[in-house]
Order: C-alpha cells, then structure tokens, then sequence
C-alpha cells in the first residue's frame, strides 16, 4: 500500500526538480594535520516538506544548507556560525555556489512502520505523516498529493 503511494508520487513527479542530499564527512589528517570537514554529495530526492523522495527511498528531512564559499564574517550566534560552517563544508564537497544540499536526513523503512515511527507513521492500518514536531497526523497520499501540486505549481513570489 505505502509502495504504491510512493510509486504514484514518483510517476507525477517526472520531471520536477531534485535536490542534493549530502553526507558530512571528516577527512583524515594528512602528516598529523587535521583538514576540514565536508559534505560529499551521496544522491538526489524530490523534498516534499518533511519528506525527501529518491528514487528507491523515503527518507525524513533533516538540515537544509546552500553551499557557498568560505568566508569570515562576524556572527554573534554560535547557530549562525555552525550554519556558515555547514555551507561552506558543502562548498567544499563540490557543490556549487548556490547548491541547496540536505544533511543529517535519515532514511524511514516503510515495511517497519508503527504508531510510534515518525515522521511517517501507520496508525489503524493508514499510512500517516506528522508534518511537524507539534502537529498533528494527516494522510500520507493527501500530503504528497499537496507537497507535489505546491512543487508543480508553487504560488507566486514563492
């Protein structure tokens, strides 16, 4: 049932754009000097708001960088300053400046689902989506079917 859902999604999805899923990686250190971190491309996926559809996979969304250039810049938040860090780590994976990339998604098994899974959940024999920490439950098919209509045709000035 979820498969079908999933492979309806795929089909309507043709041709629309995908984005880059990356992994963070810590390379070694050559002679004892530590080089920094980046983010290497691993896929693509459609997102879907909480969701990111690849090709075979279901995966939950996790942070959502655009890679850019290295730069010194003077932040008073250390959140700031771990984000700069995250994009300028995609930079350096070999994405392009601009490049949305998502990090630290993890995949969702569709045939181990229960009540308790999250984001996607199968309560009373239904495949549910939790679209936010604090909302509430709604219909995988109806959530795809809008996130894919709102990637299709996204409103104006969007």
């Amino acid at each position: 049932m979820i498969a079908d859902i999933l492979e309806t999604a795929r089909r309507r999805l043709g041709g629309a754009p995908k984005e880059a899923l990356g992994e963070l990686r810590a390379p070694r250190p050559i002679l004892g000097i530590a080089r920094a971190p980046r983010i290497v491309p691993v896929g693509e996926a459609w997102h879907l708001g909480v969701l990111l559809l690849a090709d075979e996979q279901l995966a939950a969304t996790g942070r959502i960088v655009r890679a850019r250039e290295e730069a010194r810049r003077g932040y008073t938040a250390e959140s700031q300053r771990e984000r700069a860090a995250l994009a300028a780590a995609a930079f350096r994976g070999g994405f392009g400046e601009g490049s949305t990339v998502h990090v630290d998604w993890h995949l969702i098994d569709v045939d181990a689902l229960d009540a308790a899974s999250s984001p996607v959940a199968l309560v009373d024999g239904q495949p549910m989506v939790r679209w936010s920490a604090t909302g509430g439950l709604m219909p995988l098919e109806r959530y795809l079917d809008e996130r894919i209509g709102l990637l299709q045709h996204p409103p104006e000035r969007a």
